[in-house]
């Protein structure tokens, strides 16, 4: 048999029609050979590469686009199997665009002439705006549900720097690379030294950092850090207009104007800092501080149709909580040092009559409370103690509690009996229109007679000490309606107190619990002790120690006696 002859090579591809109907598509479209070279691209292809269509021929998509996701492992399974396939792909062309990163759909055909495999047609069309439109759908979504969040993670808590911190912590990441919170110097309580002219001083309240920047935080400024504004910063301008301020790109120029010092401007560019945000943090139009979101390395910048718009309403939201906290401050300082003014230790009235006081407030983060205690001086070697726990907390308790001390220094005469002190006490505080209700108790000790005459306005009663007594008693006596009430019927009752016998009075907070009886706490103070040192500063500690570890109120003590060894007969 003749041998067969080897079958003729193909035809050589006639692009002719091809290219006639592929050159006025206003999508881009290609013809590719069988190794993915390009064979033809027509002019809406030219403009979506920003190349001419000679510098594609002969080339495949990675040389022509080497920035470009083309999978050219799914354009080789069309051409092995003949199923069309769609691809979405993103990158950068040689065509300018403001977008940056573009993304394009293309759908591969494989391309066949009387049987033979010829390459392949592939149609392009750039779909950035829908893919924007969807990231931005996505970001709008991711916002929203922030500002769901938002009220169950900042404000949990009256302290201001927790509340600022909280407002960090919650922006980073979701918002920003790093977040800090600076607000005004607190005026009272501190003494915080005058910025020179023209210069705006505040406090950083909070720093929040991304874990992928390494910010050492003593350069950035932080918490309790005093920091210096010029008027041409962006706090400034932005605290004197209510309005945020955006900084995309800092040059050298805007970077040395914003940061308070050029330590912290080394340091924002060390990490890459590119963008920042001030929005103020306001309430009724007037400033309590500022929230700075700051953006770095690959992030976008900052853009007012979405991420200021989002900040701004998060501070919004922040701010309230914030002056909650700062009004919450201002108070609780004002109260304490008038508490701790009032109830600084009581004069000793006589060289032979030994005092000693303690007060402990509930909790650090609590308002104080109207909690007092007084010696006040008699005639005839006689001296009066007070113990009272005005009901409330905060400034007004505290002014109230100065009130009823002071009355009670002007209403004690020297010969008045406990009880007719305590109506004069409840009258007095009626006329003066001090709204808020005390419990007292008064002893009056007579150093010569060795008795304490006692009167109760609704408080517990004394415990006594006495020298060589194991243990203390709690006094029995009659207990009145408290002052402020506008009732009386106090009534005195004696006890014998000797020399060296120790009278122990305090507040309610010392003993009242939750769920039990106020008798059965009362008596366990019967168990207290002289220490062996003898002193009355250690039988404090001593109470203190004892029952005061889950107290849910202030606490105020006193202790006081008159020294053995004193000559009681007589008045000489």
């Amino acid at each position: 048999m003749p041998a067969e002859e080897p079958a003729a090579p193909p035809a050589p591809f006639d692009l002719a029609g091809t290219k006639a109907l592929m050159h006025g598509s206003p999508a881009g479209m290609a013809l590719l050979d069988t190794e993915l070279r390009y064979l033809y691209v027509n002019p809406s292809l030219e403009r979506l590469n920003g190349i001419p269509a000679a510098a594609h021929l002969g080339k495949v998509i990675t040389e022509v686009l080497p920035d470009v996701d083309i999978r050219t492992d799914v354009l080789k399974e069309v051409l092995a199997d003949g199923r069309p396939r769609q691809i979405v792909s993103g990158g950068h062309t040689w065509a300018e665009s403001p977008e940056g990163k573009r993304h394009w759909q293309a759908a591969y055909h494989r391309l066949e002439e009387d049987g033979v495999v010829r390459g392949l047609v592939g149609l392009i069309m750039e779909i950035g705006t829908t893919r924007r439109q969807q990231e931005e759908v996505e970001r709008t979504r991711s916002y929203l549900a922030l500002l769901d969040t938002a009220s169950a993670r900042i404000g949990t808590t009256l302290d201001m720097d927790v509340t600022c911190q909280e407002l960090a912590d919650f922006v980073v990441p979701a918002l920003a690379d790093a977040a800090t919170v600076d607000v005004f110097p607190s005026d009272v309580g501190h003494e915080v030294r005058r910025p020179p002219a023209g210069v705006l001083r505040m406090r950083r309240a909070a720093l929040a950092t991304s874990p992928v920047l390494e910010v050492d935080a003593e350069r950035f400024g932080g918490p309790g850090d005093y920091l210096d504004y010029q008027p041409d910063a962006a706090v400034a301008r932005c605290l004197s207009s209510n309005r945020p301020v955006v900084e995309n790109f800092l040059g050298e120029e805007e970077m040395s104007r914003s940061i308070s010092t050029p330590d912290r401007g080394a340091a924002y560019r060390s990490v890459g800092l590119h963008s920042v945000v001030t929005v103020p943090l306001a309430v009724r139009g007037r400033p309590v501080g500022v929230l700075g979101l700051l953006r770095g390395g690959d992030s976008p910048a900052f853009t007012e149709a979405a991420d200021v718009v989002v900040a701004r309403e998060l501070a919004r939201r922040a701010a309230v909580d914030l002056d909650h906290a700062r009004r919450y401050a201002h108070e609780h300082t004002i109260a304490k040092e008038l508490q701790r003014s009032l109830l600084s230790r009581p004069a000793v009235p006589h060289p032979h009559v030994q005092v000693a006081s303690r007060y402990r407030p509930s909790d650090e983060g609590a308002l104080v409370g109207g909690d007092w205690f007084d010696v006040i001086p008699l005639r005839d070697g006689r001296h009066l103690k007070a113990m009272g726990d005005v009901m409330g907390h905060g400034v007004e308790a505290a002014v109230a509690m100065s009130h009823y001390r002071s009355i009670l220094r002007a209403v004690a005469e020297d010969d008045m009996e406990p009880h007719r002190i305590l109506e004069r006490l409840g009258e007095a505080v009626v006329r003066s229109g001090v709204d808020r209700a005390a419990t007292c108790l008064l002893a009056v000790v007579d150093r010569f007679r060795r008795t304490c005459r006692l009167a109760s306005a609704g408080h517990l009663p004394p415990v006594f000490l006495d020298p060589g007594a194991p243990r203390g008693h709690v006094v029995r006596m009659s207990v009145g309606p408290p002052l402020g009430s506008g009732f009386d019927g106090y009534v005195t009752t004696e006890v014998p107190c000797g020399p060296g016998t120790v009278l122990f009075m305090y507040t309610d907070g010392l003993v009242e619990r939750r769920g039990e009886d106020i008798d059965v706490s009362v008596a366990r103070l019967e168990s207290l002790s002289m220490p062996a040192s003898g002193r009355l500063e250690d039988l404090l500690d001593q109470a203190l120690d004892r029952f005061a570890e889950d107290a849910e109120d202030d606490i105020a003590v006193l202790a006081t006696r008159v020294r053995e060894g004193v000559a009681f007969g007589s008045q000489g």
